[in-house]
């Protein structure tokens, strides 16, 4: 399920590659689901019982990407970003130009031995790096305003690794729509809402519309956090395989957060506490304070190269964030304490 959904190209606000095959992914779990006007998958799911609260599982389908905005003679782009993106990782990169029918190109960069001295440590700004298509009538075929996307297909690494594009935050979707299968002949108490949301590199949109027209009253929100590797800063990164984040911090429902805690323990789920000061820089930031304020919860993949088209996760680990939510919604009564 990754690997179809991580190779449908989905850049901010172009999603709609993405959503089809997210859609079609979430439905067989689901009595209905839809596409709504920003581009959002919503699917529901009925306990069948009057008076119940909701519960809204979110992740985004969005991936970081590009936008040309001026095409030059000899088949060169310039271009700008949609989405946090390191310049340094750029030069050379494969892409994929999302035309009608879709284009290769590479981001090109100046041979070693033709640098003046100094130049090889020094960064490129990304205004000054081209796309190289090959295209000789390039401003006949690719508009300003086309999207580009890293060109590079999903792998599977050894030990139940995965690299590739995207997989901030497909995973999280695949993780919910795992967690619909295992719920699927379940008697549950609360009614479920999944959204796979638009827009979360830039402004939450998806999310936000979504949470507004449901109305939950709880919602789990799941993105990706950074795992540990060599250069990592102990403090702000998590054990690779070491289980699902549950988020903890000012800003996340303290009730919320213990029951998905004691869950994890009585399943003896593998997990580990991100504490986060205030701001988790996911949806469930902007979706806590819809309307009247939801109750959120979040959890977190441990993902390595966040925002490069070499991301890389356990599958045990998105495994885990599967169990919890479906462990927890197999129980909840749709109360929980307010502390």
């Amino acid at each position: 399920m990754l690997t179809r959904l991580c190779s449908a190209d989905g850049v901010t606000g172009f999603e709609g590659n993405a959503a089809a095959v997210a859609r079609e992914l979430l439905a067989p779990y689901c009595d209905r689901t839809e596409i709504d006007r920003c581009g959002s998958v919503l699917g529901w799911k009925s306990c069948g019982k009057p008076d119940v609260k909701t519960v809204l599982l979110d992740a985004h389908l969005d991936q970081i990407g590009f936008m040309v905005t001026d095409v030059l003679e000899g088949g060169f782009l310039r271009f700008t970003q949609v989405g946090g993106i390191d310049p340094r990782m750029l030069l050379g990169a494969e892409v994929t130009i999302l035309t009608e029918t879709p284009r290769y190109g590479v981001i090109a960069c100046m041979p070693p031995h033709l640098l003046k001295a100094g130049e090889e440590n020094k960064a490129v700004p990304m205004h000054e790096m081209l796309i190289d298509t090959g295209l000789l009538d390039a401003k006949a075929v690719i508009p300003i305003g086309t999207p580009v996307v890293f060109a590079q297909p999903p792998y599977a690494l050894a030990q139940g690794q995965l690299t590739g594009k995207c997989l901030d935050d497909r995973a999280g979707f695949i993780a919910i729509v795992d967690a619909m299968r295992r719920l699927e002949h379940a008697e549950l108490s609360v009614n479920i809402v999944v959204c796979g949301s638009v827009h979360e590199e830039t402004d939450s949109l998806g999310a936000l519309t979504a949470s507004y027209r449901v109305r939950p009253d709880y919602g789990i929100a799941v993105d990706v956090s950074h795992a540990k590797t060599p250069d990592s800063g102990s403090d702000e990164a998590f054990e690779f395989g070491g289980g699902v984040l549950v988020g903890m911090g000012p800003n996340l429902h303290r009730g919320l957060t213990n029951a998905l805690l004691r869950t994890a323990r009585a399943e003896e789920i593998p997990h580990q506490i991100e504490v986060m000061e205030g701001n988790t820089g996911t949806n469930a930031w902007d979706m806590q304070v819809v309307r009247s304020g939801i109750a959120m919860g979040l959890l977190s993949i441990p993902l390595k190269y966040m925002h490069t088209p070499i991301e890389t996760i356990q599958l045990s680990d998105v495994e885990a964030v599967s169990k919890l939510i479906a462990a927890f919604l197999r129980e909840f009564t749709g109360e929980v304490a307010r502390v």
